[in-house]
C-alpha cells in the first residue's frame, strides 16, 4: 500500500514536469514568433534609414563613444579620481 503511495507521487510528479514542459515549449514558440516580428520592423526601420542617408555604423560607433565616455566618467566619479 505504501509502495501504490510512493508510486503514485512519482507519477503524478512526472506529469506535473511533463504538463511544465508542454506549457514552456508552447510559450518559447510565441516568443520567437514575437522576436521575429520585432527583428522584422527592425530591419525595415534600418533599411529605411539607410535609404535616407543615415550612416547607421557611424551612428553606432558614435553611441557606443558616448556610452564609454559616460561609463568612465561614472567610474571616476565613483572612485573620486576627477
Amino acid at each position: 500500500m505504501v509502495y501504490m503511495e510512493v508510486n503514485m507521487a512519482n507519477e503524478e510528479q512526472i506529469g506535473f514536469h511533463k504538463g511544465a514542459l508542454a506549457t514552456l515549449a508552447k510559450e518559447r514558440e510565441e516568443f520567437f514568433k514575437i522576436l521575429q516580428v520585432v527583428e522584422s520592423l527592425m530591419q525595415a526601420h534600418m533599411k529605411a534609414l539607410k535609404d535616407l542617408g543615415v550612416d547607421l555604423e557611424k551612428e553606432m560607433k558614435k553611441a557606443k563613444e558616448q556610452l564609454e565616455k559616460q561609463s568612465k566618467k561614472s567610474i571616476d566619479e565613483k572612485l573620486d579620481l576627477d
